[in-house]
């Protein structure tokens, strides 16, 4: 799978030797209480466990193009008894799930294969809440990688950063994480 493979390729098990979805979310902040929302959540690789750190007084929602990953995610969240998560299939582009009401906005592996990126974040900057913050979590653009998109598609962190200013995003941090990603944590600027 050199240079490619989707993440739905992957189960959990194999994923989590490369991506721990606790650390990262520890990383970010998340903590019992806050609403996240998972852009491309897929089936649930973070919704799941960001459900169990929010706790009953915190929501999650995820959001996904594909009703197929929607589904798999409701049926996860049954058989955890999470019910503090609500999937939707959606467009991240057009989609305004709430106005103001996310702690947490978390792209995941997911910006670079937007048709038009400004306005996923734009529409994630409408969906925070003052105070809020947007992770974006990629793929590093380095050429031979063993997982994630071919390297044309990836976005390097400067221009990662730069759709985020574009979008009224002010980057307060850029780290690498693990071998394949970077996280980049952006406020909405003033």
């Amino acid at each position: 799978m050199a240079g490619g493979g989707l993440l739905k390729d992957y189960n959990h098990a194999e994923r989590r030797l490369w991506q721990d979805a606790l650390a990262i979310l520890s990383q970010i902040g998340l903590k019992p209480g806050d609403t996240l929302i998972d852009i491309g959540s897929g089936d649930g690789y973070f919704s799941i466990p960001a459900a169990r750190i929010v706790g009953e007084t915190g929501k999650i929602y995820a959001l996904d193009v594909s009703a197929e990953a929607i589904s798999e995610l409701k049926e996860a969240a049954r058989v955890a008894r999470l019910t503090n998560i609500q999937p939707l299939v959606g467009n991240a582009e057009k989609a305004i799930l709430c106005e103001g009401c996310a702690d947490v906005v978390l792209m995941a592996n997911i910006l670079h294969d937007f048709k038009d990126p400004v306005a996923a974040l734009k529409s994630a900057r409408r969906m925070l809440k003052p105070g809020g913050r947007l992770a974006d979590l990629d793929w590093k653009k380095e050429k031979d990688q063993l997982h994630g998109p071919p390297f044309t598609r990836r976005f390097d962190q400067a221009k990662a950063t730069s759709l985020l200013e574009q979008a009224g995003f002010k980057v307060m941090s850029s780290t690498l994480i693990g071998p394949f990603h970077y996280l980049l944590l952006a406020e909405p600027a003033s």
